[in-house]
This record gives C-alpha cells, structure tokens and sequence, in this order.
C-alpha cells in the first residue's frame, strides 16, 4: 500500500517524460534492428559488456580472464551490467536499453524539476522533460550501452540540490559528487560549482567553512575508495583510460587550444541546441546583471568543462560522447533563458508575437527532424560496430587457436566473442603500451618479444605497423566505406 501511495505522488509530467524516454530509445534500437541489427554504436561498449560478464562469472574484475586490470573507465556502469549477466545467458541489449531508457527517464525528469523550480512553471505538459527526452545527442547515449546517460544524471542531480533554497542538499551534492566518479572521473569537476554555491549562499564565513567541509566529507569517503579500487588494481590511482586516452591523442594537442575548444564549445548546437542558443546567451547577460550566481556558476562549469577537454582530450568524433553527459546543463540554461524572454509582456508587438510563435513551431520540428536524423546516424554507428568488430572477434574465435596471441586496437567486441589473449594497442588493459602508443618501430619490437600470432586493425590506422604482414581476413561490410572509414582487417603476424 504504501509502494502504490507513493508512485501516486508522481505527477503526470513524470510518466510523460518515461513514455517519450522509452518511445526514443526503442526507435533508436528499432532503426539499428532494421537497417543491420541490434547492437551497440560504440566499441568501448563492448569493453564494459566483457568486465561484466567476467565479474558475474568468474568473480573477477578483469578483462582477461585472470589479469586484473583497471581498463574500465566506469566501474559503478560495469558492476551494474553484471547484475544483468547473473539473469542472461546472452548479451543483455534488453536489460541494457531498459537502464539507459530509466537514466534518461531520470535526466529528463530532473531537468523538468529544475526547469519548474526556476521559472516557475506549473503546467502539465514537461516542456523541459519533452527537450531532454527527445534531444538526439542525450537518446544516442541512452541506447548506446554506455554510462553516458547516466553521468549526465549525476551532473544534473548535483546542480538540482545545489539550487538555491535548498541548502540542506549540499551534503547530498557532495555524496553524489563522489560517488559520481565511479561513473567517471569528469564528475570530480562538480567540485567547482558545489563550493562555489556554498560560498556565495552564506554571508558567515564559518557556517560557509562548516557546510563546505561537511559536503566535502560526504563525497570524499566514495572517491577514496575509488583511488584505493584503481590503485589495488593497477597501482595507479587512476584507470589505464586515463592515461591512454590523453597519450594516444596527444598528437591533436599541437592544434591551437582555442581552435580545440571552439570544436568542443559547438557540439551541442548540432540539431535543436542551436535554437536555444540565444535562450543561453541571455540568461547568462539577466544572471550577470542580477548576480544570479547559481547559473553563474553553471556557465563557469560548462565551459571550464569544455576547456579540460580542449586541453586534455580534445576530440570530436562519435557525436562528441565526451561532452554529451554536459550538455543537459547547456540545453536547460538554453531553455529556461528562452522561456524567460518568450514570457509575454504589455509592450509587444505583432511582430515580435509572431517570432516568437514560429520560435516554438521550429523547435518542435527541429527536435523532431533531428531525432529522427539522429536515429539514422546511431543505426549506422551500430552497423559498423557490428560488421567491422563484432564479425571480425567472432571470425578470430571460429579460425585462431585458444593460445594465440592476438594485437588489437579496438578491444571490445574482440574480448567479449572471441575470449583470446590480447596486446592492446590501445593501452586500456595492456599499460606498458601507453609510453610507446604511436611509435611504430616499439610497438613492433613489443609484438615480436610477445609472440604475437595476429594483428588485428583498421589498415589506415597505422603507418607502417602492417608492412610485410599478409592479410588472412578482412570484412567485406560497407557500412564503414560508405561512412569514409575501411573494413576491418586481421593479418598475420608470425609467419613462421
């Protein structure tokens, strides 16, 4: 009795913003079905998949079976896909899409709270919940088997209990905060804006001091014990992918920072954000003008959070996923700034009535075009996913020996199907390759001192790494050449 009294205080809007979640995520996963077949857009997504299930079977936390290793950027996301492997035998895509479907049910839900709280809006109908819901940037990450959708929650969250009148979440933020690492380690950036709410709330200097250090304890007890996970593991405090990332692409950090960040900055405005661009333009002028030091704050962390990337990781590729758990803030922002200025006043005239209607015909079109745009995009990035590295693991598994040792760049569809020892290349379970990541002449040196059987790679992707090694399979799918990528080779490295 008392569980059905309390799913009746969920308003309307709430199970409106999980009818549209789960109405987007299964067009996304339908769209993947149709055009190839149901899967995942992203390798890495694999990765995660292959921790799970040695976690739910082996009780390890490994990639390869008995070599612990810290190459899972999210370790919270892995162990719950390892509950999903304790109930299927199979790869859990149902289980999978019902998270990312809940995380983005959830993202919506609390940018319609924040939406509400802000401008004080009452109406039925989820206007910021709808956007969020149906943004294609934030359903991609729902249905890409990633903990994306759910680090942008967390983001939200924190900013939802650090709005202004609600002081006594401050503690909450800063357990959500810590916490929130185990998703990534991007969330340690929340820091900023909790402690600067928390100064600018308070005019004595010890009550500040007090809520501060309290906030502070409460997030630092999660994020020690993920040091001590990393360290236990790996001896470093930090996941391989930490590392890897960075040194794998550190060739782009040559660029001009400013032409990195101006890369970054534009991501979101790839379909109906650019709509809500001015909305985000004035807010932030109305915000300066009243010190309004919440969205102030908002604004520093958006694009300070840009900017870590511009320096750090400066890439753009798969729809720019890096940024995706960020850009809620910038859509909400956006969103409230518009609703805000599009608030009807005495002195209006026809005119500006009228562009302010065709505001708001555009950005439902907009978000629908690009919804269904962005679904087209995701059932590509499945196909290539599916035909280059999930048919090329499972061509390794049906003709290579369980002993051979296979180099592979993309590791994650190749350890889940195929369960050979790997050399990756990439350096997420394999570190010693990180120092040596794109010097070919050591990279060879390694694979021959290793015994390495197979090589297993884009052909582009390296200079010379294949030079002299024949080719013994490569995917005939053209889903990748059509999109301006190559098929999928393996080579054989040891030819004795």
């Amino acid at each position: 009795m008392i569980a059905i009294r309390e799913i009746k205080k969920i308003p309307i809007w709430a199970w409106v913003n999980a009818l549209v979640a789960a109405g987007s995520v299964s067009l996304y996963v339908a769209m993947a079905n149709q055009t190839q077949a149901v899967g995942f857009p992203l390798d890495d997504a694999w990765i995660h998949q292959t921790y799970a299930r040695n976690l739910a079977d082996l009780g390890e936390w490994s990639f390869i079976h008995g070599v612990p290793s810290a190459g899972s950027t999210s370790p919270m996301w892995t162990f719950i896909l390892s509950l999903f492997h304790l109930v299927s035998d199979q790869v859990p895509f149902l289980l999978t899409f019902m998270m990312g479907t809940i995380c983005l049910w959830v993202l919506s839900s609390l940018g319609e709270l924040i939406f509400r709280r802000t401008t004080r809006y009452s109406g039925a109908l989820p206007l910021a919940g709808l956007f969020l819901a149906m943004e294609w940037h934030l359903v991609w990450a729902g249905a890409s088997g990633m903990e994306t959708a759910l680090m942008a929650v967390i983001i939200l969250a924190v900013f939802y209990f650090i709005l202004p009148g609600t002081s006594k979440g401050y503690i909450l933020a800063g357990l959500l905060t810590g916490i929130g690492v185990w998703i990534r380690p991007d969330a340690l950036t929340l820091v900023g804006p909790l402690l600067f709410c928390i100064y600018v709330s308070n005019s004595e200097w010890k009550e500040r001091v007090k809520i501060g250090s309290w906030s502070l304890f409460a997030g630092l007890i999660p994020f020690g014990a993920y040091l001590l996970f990393n360290f236990f593991l790996s001896g470093q405090i930090w996941p391989n992918t930490f590392y890897a990332k960075q040194a794998e692409y550190a060739a782009m950090q040559e660029t001009s920072v400013f032409l990195r960040y101006a890369n970054l900055i534009v991501l979101p405005l790839v379909g109906v954000g650019s709509l809500v661009l001015p909305g985000f333009i004035y807010k932030l002028a109305k915000s300066i003008r009243n010190r309004d030091w919440f969205w102030i704050s908002a604004t520093l962390w958006w694009l300070g959070y840009n900017m870590i990337y511009a320096v750090k990781l400066p890439v753009t590729y798969q729809h720019g996923r890096y940024l995706i758990p960020a850009m809620p803030v910038f859509f909400l922002m956006g969103l409230i700034g518009a609703a805000e200025w599009m608030t009807p006043k005495k002195s209006q005239g026809r005119l500006i009535w009228v562009f302010k209607k065709g505001w708001m015909v555009s950005l439902v079109v907009v978000s629908v075009a690009f919804l269904g745009l962005g679904a087209s995009s995701y059932a590509r990035d499945v196909a290539i996913i599916n035909t280059e590295m999930v048919e090329t693991a499972k061509w390794l598994k049906a003709n290579t020996a369980e002993d051979d040792l296979i180099a592979v760049h993309d590791i994650g569809a190749v350890g889940y199907f195929s369960q050979r020892n790997i050399i990756d290349l990439a350096g997420l379970v394999t570190p010693e390759v990180i120092p040596i990541i794109r010097d070919e002449d050591l990279l060879t040196q390694l694979l021959d001192t290793e015994g390495v059987a197979y090589l297993m790679t884009f052909p582009g992707w390296y200079s010379s790494l294949a030079d002299g090694k024949p080719i013994i399979y490569q995917s005939a799918a053209s889903f990748s050449p059509r999109s301006g990528g190559e098929n999928m080779a393996v080579y054989r490295w040891d030819q004795e």
